[in-house]
Order: C-alpha cells, then structure tokens, then sequence
C-alpha cells in the first residue's frame, strides 16, 4: 500500500526535528565542515569552525571520515538528509568525486578546504598554495643539508591535490628545478640534483602505524640516510619513533609538516629542523565564515583566484615556542 500524503508529510516533520534535536543554536543555519581523516590537525580545524560556529550563532557539524573516500562520500550523502545550508569539504580523491561534489554543489553552497577539488563546481576554496608551501619546506630541507644528502619522502595518500602538490613544490625546491605546479613524478623514482638524491615516496594511507613502518623500513633500506621529510601531520611524529627505535636521533636530519604536538616538542628538542605550519584553526574558522557570507550573498571574501588564502609558515627552533604559545592558547590549553 502506498503511503499518504499526510502520512508523507508526517515523517519528513520527523526527519527534520531529529536534524534539529542537537542543533546549538535552534531555527539557525546549519554548515557542515568535513575532514579528509582522523587526526589532531582536525582536532585544531574542529575548534576554528565552531568557535566561528558560535561567534556567527549558527550551527556546526563536524565530520571525520576514519575509513577513507567510500566513509567520506557516505557522510556527504548524509549531510543533505540532515538538511545542511552549507558543506565546506577536503576532497581524498577530487578527481574521482568531481561528480558528487557537482551534485552537492546543485542542491547546497559547497567550498573546498586544505584539498581543492579545482575541476569541480565548488564555489570557492579555503587554504593555502601547497606548491608554495611544498617548496618552503624545500627549503628547510637545504638548510638542514647544505652538503645536500639522500633523502627520503613520506606522505599519507598522493591521490589528494595538496599531497601531489606539496610533494612537487618540495622536490623543485630541493632538487633546483624550474617551477612546474603540474609536474607529476612518480613516487618510486630517485630523483637527483643540487648535491641531493630523492630516493623515493612512501605513502601510507593514513594508517599511522605503516608511517613507522615505512620510516623504519627507510632507515633498514638506507643506513647512510641523511634527510626524512614527513609532508602529512603525523608523519613526522612517526619519523621519529622510528629514528628513537634505530638509535639514530639527532643523527638524520627531519622536516615535518603541521603542528602536531610531536613535531613542535622535536623543534624545541633539536630533533627536528623545522615545519611548515598550515593554520587548521583558520581552515575551520574561516570556511564556516566564507559559507555564512555566501548563503547571504557575499562573495567579497573570495579572491580573484577562487580562493581565501590562509597562508604558510615556516617554524625553526627560534619561532617554535611563540607559535606553539599562541596555539595552545586558542585551543584553550593555557
């Protein structure tokens, strides 16, 4: 038997309130900020988005997929039951999720953040140039090696925009090359130039535990390595557990990327040279800002680029303990 009209109608009253049950701010706008894993870097982004979340007086749905892209397309499908206003999302593999996210972006207001999805019909995206931010970190790689060395690579996932980007930026810095954002070598290659040999990509999938192994493995592999660049937030961390395990801290030189804890400690502690620092608090503070200014009409925070920029930073040991102060005190830890 088919249902009613007033049957119908009665349970989308009740799938509507359950959305709202939990809503902070009741009768209020409802944004969604979607994360591309697990990890304390979107712990930092979580806090942004809802201190902007309860500054704006809207609502802010925080989603972390733990299993990958087939997780994360199934919290977007989610969201839109959940009667969101607005998605702002970091794409795991925005070549295969261009046509979900054009769909998204037929029925709410959708923005990329961290990762773009460039080809899609996001209205805008959130971050900063991770070509630009790769080739910063290329540059501490020079400064810790100024002999030049072998050096190895590890990264969670290349499918992401930011990773592929971040690893081009880095090896042209490193290796001396012409700027080339579109350069796509592959991660099993040993790259040399400039006094330094690339000798190879690892990738991990975001499983920190093969982030060990893979540094660990790195270090079996090649005894005389002289550098290990971590480009997602927790390796670097893994790095050195690996490094501490093979009796061999201090001894190689580490670049991290972010912020985590881990990384920041082996700045202070001499153990790591240095990070680039992406600002995650910004990413989630201002992605919940631009999609409010959006739902309004107001595109005047995007720049002529489609993007609001949140830009890198390099920190050493000499800037470690200002920064690391200013971000223990907006995540309310002093």
């Amino acid at each position: 038997m088919r249902p009613t009209s007033s049957l119908l109608a009665f349970g989308a009253t009740l799938i509507l309130a359950a959305c709202g049950t939990n809503d902070k701010y009741p009768g209020a706008q409802r944004f969604a900020y979607v994360t591309n894993g697990v990890d304390p870097f979107w712990t930092i982004a979580e806090v942004g988005a809802k201190k902007a979340g309860d500054d704006l007086k809207v609502n802010v749905l925080v989603e972390m997929p733990a299993q990958g892209i087939s997780h994360q397309k199934q919290i977007l499908e989610d969201l839109l039951t959940r009667g969101v206003d607005g998605i702002a999302v970091s794409p795991i593999d925005h070549l295969n999720q261009t046509e979900q996210l054009d769909a998204l972006a037929g029925k709410v207001t959708l923005i990329t953040h961290d990762s773009d999805a460039p080809n899609s019909k996001r209205v805008a995206f959130v971050g900063m140039d991770n070509y630009d931010a790769g080739r910063m970190a290329g540059e501490l790689v020079r400064e810790a090696l100024p002999q030049g060395g072998k050096v190895m690579l590890f990264v969670g996932r290349l499918e992401q925009d930011n990773a592929r980007l971040r690893r081009e930026g880095l090896l042209d810095a490193i290796l001396q090359r012409e700027r080339d954002a579109e350069r796509r070598d592959p991660p099993e290659s040993v790259l040399a130039g400039a006094g330094f040999e690339v000798l190879g990509t690892r990738t991990d999938q975001f499983d920190k535990s093969v982030a060990k192994a893979n540094a660990a493995d790195a270090l079996t592999a090649h005894p005389d390595l002289d550098g290990m660049v971590g480009l997602f937030a927790y390796n670097a961390p893994a790095i050195l557990e690996a490094l501490k395990q093979a009796g061999k801290l201090g001894k190689v030189k580490v670049v991290g990327f972010d912020e985590a804890d881990g990384t920041l400690q082996g700045i202070v502690d001499g153990r790591v040279y240095g990070t680039v620092v992406q600002n995650p608090y910004d990413y989630g503070y201002k992605s919940v800002v631009l999609l409010a200014a959006l739902k309004r009409g107001d595109k005047s925070l995007i720049g002529k680029n489609g993007r609001l920029e949140v830009p890198a930073r390099q920190i050493r040991r000499d800037t470690v303990e200002a920064f690391w102060a200013d971000l223990k005190r907006k995540l309310g830890k002093q």
